[in-house]
């Protein structure tokens, strides 16, 4: 595979940092902690039995070898200085992921495999949601990494099925990956490290690596910190969902940021939906590294529905005016309405929203985009491929 800016495979030996990044290490202390037993709420859910399986290569023998070498009580310290450093193993708090999936066997193997490969020192625990499929069995395992599988039994969908894991957990925090991308091994321990140290803070983000042909790019945020403002200007590609960490009870029913939103058509935006949500609480974590692979391409079931796209885009404005309240970030919004519009053929609506793109920002290139495919010099399908070949979109 081709790599922009670093080189080397995503496996934690060599690359998924930008070149001249210092690598951190970091040494832990003590026994592993004792697994908690499977929640009420697991015991209760609709799911497929806990058979157990062999741990996937990168398991708990590579985590040991990772660790060896540590001396009895010896913190372990992630990107600080001395009083920066983290609980002893026992008390790192316990972290449960959630990977929804749809008939996407392969790719959710080899997401499922990254996952069980975390360097993470405490106690993970991860649930496999088949949306509108037939859940694998054979994906159950009951070892020090368990993983159990689950149908999901709210609204179908992306967002349904990452409520049906919420609710399954028992655990302090609770991650997201989709079933087509890939976390580095130090994704959690990092991400952990620095959401525990900041005070009040509920929600985390990483930055991610866009795989696109081949090729991969680091999609950098440069802030460790997000904040309405930042989100209601720009989507923040960047802030991947498989990059989200959360304080488990704050996404509940009953939760102070409150559940993936159900009723996002198609389950597009609601990423960008929860963390304006979770801004609003409290600045969101963020750790600047690309710590997620994402794979961009037909992969994606909504990639080129462009009438989901353009109902998901207004959803968001109806329901957040910080957006519009923006004009940099109306404009960029009614951008892509218009480049969405012009793809599926609707030119009324592109033209109306190319015209309100350039009344908040005429510097918008969104709307030369749509110009363009308006006046048939170019497709936005060609645009949008030309830049997902360097690691952007529309």
């Amino acid at each position: 595979m081709r790599v922009k800016v670093n080189t080397g495979r995503f496996d934690g030996t060599r690359g998924a940092r930008p070149a001249g990044t210092e690598r951190t290490t970091a040494a832990v202390s003590g026994e592993p902690p004792a697994e908690g037993q499977v929640s009420t709420a697991q015991a209760a859910a609709p799911q497929v039995g806990t058979a157990a399986g062999t741990s996937p290569a990168g398991g708990t023998a590579a985590r040991r070898a990772q660790t060896d070498g540590a001396s009895a009580g010896t913190p372990s310290v992630i990107d600080g200085p001395a009083h920066d450093a983290m609980p002893q193993r026992r008390e790192w708090p316990a972290v449960g992921v959630v990977i929804p999936t749809r008939n996407r066997p392969e790719l959710l193997r080899k997401a499922l495999d990254a996952v069980r490969a975390q360097d993470y020192p405490g106690p993970l625990r991860i649930i496999v949601v088949f949306d509108q499929a037939e859940p694998d069995p054979e994906l159950a395992t009951t070892d020090d990494r368990p993983v159990l599988v689950l149908a999901n039994w709210r609204q179908p969908g992306l967002a349904g099925a990452r409520n049906t894991g919420i609710a399954a957990l028992d655990t302090e925090l609770v991650a997201f990956c989709d079933d087509d991308d890939l976390w580095h091994p130090s994704k959690l321990r990092r991400q952990v490290g620095a959401l525990v140290r900041t005070p009040d803070a509920e929600f985390a983000t990483c930055a991610i690596e866009v795989e696109f042909e081949g090729t991969a790019h680091p999609r950098l945020a440069g802030t460790g910190s997000v904040t309405v403002e930042h989100l209601a200007r720009s989507r923040m590609s960047m802030l991947h969902s498989s990059g989200f960490l959360a304080r488990r009870e704050t996404l509940l029913e009953s939760g102070v940021i409150g559940p993936v939103s159900e009723d996002a058509p198609g389950s597009q935006n609601e990423d960008w939906d929860l963390l304006l949500r979770a801004a609003r609480r409290h600045p969101i974590v963020h750790v600047d590294e690309p710590l997620v692979r994402v794979l961009w391409g037909r992969s994606s079931f909504y990639a080129y529905e462009y009438s989901t796209k353009i109902s998901s885009l207004r959803w968001m404005m109806a329901r957040h005016p910080e957006i519009s309240g923006c004009r940099p970030g109306a404009a960029r919004v009614y951008g892509q309405l218009a480049c969405w519009s012009a793809a599926a053929g609707d030119k009324r609506q592109a033209w109306r929203w190319t015209r309100e793109t350039v009344r908040n920002n005429w510097r918008e290139p969104r709307a030369a985009i749509a110009l363009a495919a308006l006046t048939g010099a170019v497709k936005v399908e060609t645009v949008l491929t030309a830049l997902h070949r360097r690691g952007h979109g529309i």
